[in-house]
């Protein structure tokens, strides 16, 4: 099974016919800029579409800290995403809590562990939403 850099290398390398489908659901990378480095750090995300966006969970499994992919996209918002072998500019906000209502079924239909991985933590698991720029 891929994981981890791994799985961002074989998505990358094969347009996604190797890492897009995953564990029944499906994958995009997500690459943000390294709030610190200032470097590119890539990050398979289970995602969903919604209209003309993309969306994604914060939920590092269920940890009480957010994962770094999240940090860095706060500080950096503009990011790049890949779909397959599309390839886009993106930017990443975090939904509000009315629209989160909405989203976050959508999310934990297609993981549903994300429902546990949120009562395994004090902190509210955000819902990202990537709005492709044109």
């Amino acid at each position: 099974m891929l994981f981890g850099e791994e799985h961002v290398r074989r998505y990358v390398e094969t347009d996604g016919a190797e890492g897009h489908a995953w564990q029944g659901t499906t994958v995009l990378i997500l690459t943000t800029t390294g709030r610190k480095s200032g470097e590119p750090r890539s990050t398979p995300l289970i995602y969903q579409r919604h209209g003309d966006d993309l969306l994604v969970v914060a939920s590092k499994g269920g940890a009480d800290a957010p994962p770094q992919w999240y940090l860095n996209l706060q500080a950096h918002p503009e990011v790049q995403v890949q779909v397959l072998g599309e390839r886009f500019t993106a930017r990443a906000r975090t939904a509000e809590p009315a629209e989160k209502a909405e989203l976050w079924p959508i999310m934990t239909a297609t993981w549903p562990a994300y429902d546990s991985y949120q009562q395994k933590t004090e902190r509210d698991i955000p819902v990202v939403v990537l709005t492709p720029v044109r």
